[in-house]
């Protein structure tokens, strides 16, 4: 028996078959997890319903986070078809592009406001919306965040104040829903080569950095992350809440 067998997830944030949030997908599939699979706009759904159909997943609803209506549709249907939640996944990020290249001191109202809403508070709208459906038998909530969300790193701009909000909003969310038997978390990457990390000017050099100088030498894949989501999203991790856990080769212990 796998160790989801008989859970119900929801995955936010499945781009392509290089997406963390598909190899975290791939990985609860595998233990048992019956998955459901939010998407953004047309352009993704038929990526998102190729990716979903290989697993065995139906349940496909489309959501723009940044809509309230969008996402009391997508979990009114949820407990219309499954009644509970068990686990979800928080895997997107944005930001304008031009936001992420020049310098922090020019990033615009518009830019900042909208990084931080699709970014960061996502997870908290997210959360009220799966909260009630996961009070009956607990559950699990994990996000992705970044090393640039605690230290600056160049390009990263205001995705790292966004993800410092992420991760701030982790620990209040972990406080309000424990006492519901609610775990959250968050899971911090190291640089992979995914459709969203192109878009930051210099990712070739942050990876080539990453394995010149993180312990390991080397960088990390995505079912590395994967496994680790894994740990979080099952009863091994039963005790942990309002943690950012690294996967990243070792690179943020490094000082000098």
């Amino acid at each position: 028996m796998g160790l989801l067998e008989g859970k119900k997830g929801l995955i936010l944030g499945v781009a392509n078959n290089k997406s963390i949030a598909w190899s975290i997908a791939r990985e609860l599939h595998k233990e048992g997890a019956e998955l459901a699979f939010s998407y953004a706009g047309e352009r993704l759904e038929e990526r998102v319903r190729i990716l979903a159909g290989s697993i065995g997943a139906g349940l496909l609803i489309p959501c723009d986070v940044t809509r309230d209506e969008d996402i009391d549709s997508l979990f009114g249907k949820i407990r219309e078809e499954w009644g509970a939640l068990d686990i979800l996944v928080h895997s997107i990020a944005f930001a304008n592009k031009d936001e992420l290249k020049g310098a922090f001191v020019d990033t615009t109202r518009q830019g900042f406001a909208l990084a931080m809403d699709v970014s960061a508070y996502s997870l908290i709208a997210m959360a009220r919306g799966a909260y009630p459906l996961m009070e009956s038998n607990g559950g699990k909530i994990i996000t992705m965040t970044y090393l640039g969300g605690r230290k600056v790193i160049p390009n990263y701009n205001v995705m790292g104040v966004a993800k410092a909000g992420l991760e701030a909003s982790v620990k209040y969310l972990a406080a309000d829903l424990g006492p519901k038997g609610i775990n959250v978390n968050a899971v911090s990457a190291g640089p992979i080569k995914t459709l969203a990390a192109m878009g930051i000017s210099g990712f070739k050099e942050i990876l080539g950095h990453i394995q010149d100088r993180s312990p390991l030498k080397r960088n990390i894949t995505a079912e590395e992350v994967a496994k680790t989501a894994l740990y979080l999203l099952s009863d091994l991790s039963s005790g942990v809440t309002g943690e950012t856990i690294y996967v990243d080769a070792g690179y943020n212990i490094i000082g000098m």
